[in-house]
């Protein structure tokens, strides 16, 4: 049974600077160990940040269960670690279009931020999917396809740079933290 949607009307819930990892790789990346959200997880962790991790295999846990768990959490980053294309979200058994996947977020990303470790995902039909209507302050992900080693690393270089001295992200310091990470990696983010 689907959970009831439980945010409140005024859509206000006061949050924390503290990151919401959902993961969800395909089955051989599984066998392979490629867990990039757990290890970010425990780097965050280990920095004294507050973060919380899920692993998910479906479309129907994310929609039913892991929306609201960001949303009660009160933590302001979501940190969607998959697979996906131009136009779709892959979780472990499925895939979904963005039209979809905007329709069910939008109601939770108040004040938050939406960033994505995934191939291709962030990209302007994204935006168009996710952010009218959300009061979604941003998407961010990587440009081009992403190695899980250079992914996790970046990462944890990004929250790292953003959260050791702040309890908010401000737009001028993501981009500046952004370009750090292009310098230093030599891989261009969007920041939507």
């Amino acid at each position: 049974m689907r959970r009831k949607l439980t945010v409140p009307a005024t859509k206000e819930k006061k949050t924390t600077a503290g990151v919401f990892i959902i993961e969800s790789l395909r089955i051989r990346d599984e066998s392979k160990q490629r867990f990039e959200g757990r290890i970010l997880r425990d780097i965050l962790t280990l920095s004294g940040k507050k973060v919380e991790y899920w692993y998910v295999r479906t479309w129907k846990e994310v929609r039913e269960e892991m929306f609201q768990r960001f949303y009660d959490s009160g933590l302001r980053y979501l940190h969607i670690s998959c697979h996906g294309n131009d136009d779709t979200i892959a979780f472990t058994l499925d895939d979904i279009p963005f039209e979809e996947f905007g329709k069910e977020i939008k109601h939770y990303l108040y004040e938050r931020r939406l960033f994505f470790s995934a191939c291709e995902v962030v990209n302007q039909a994204l935006h168009d999917a996710v952010m009218p209507g959300s009061d979604c302050y941003s998407i961010i992900g990587p440009e081009d396809d992403i190695r899980f080693d250079d992914a996790v690393i970046m990462w944890g270089t990004f929250y790292h740079l953003m959260l050791r001295d702040a309890t908010a992200m401000k737009s001028a310091d993501i981009r500046t933290a952004l370009q750090k990470l292009k310098e230093t990696f030599g891989r261009t983010f969007k920041y939507l």
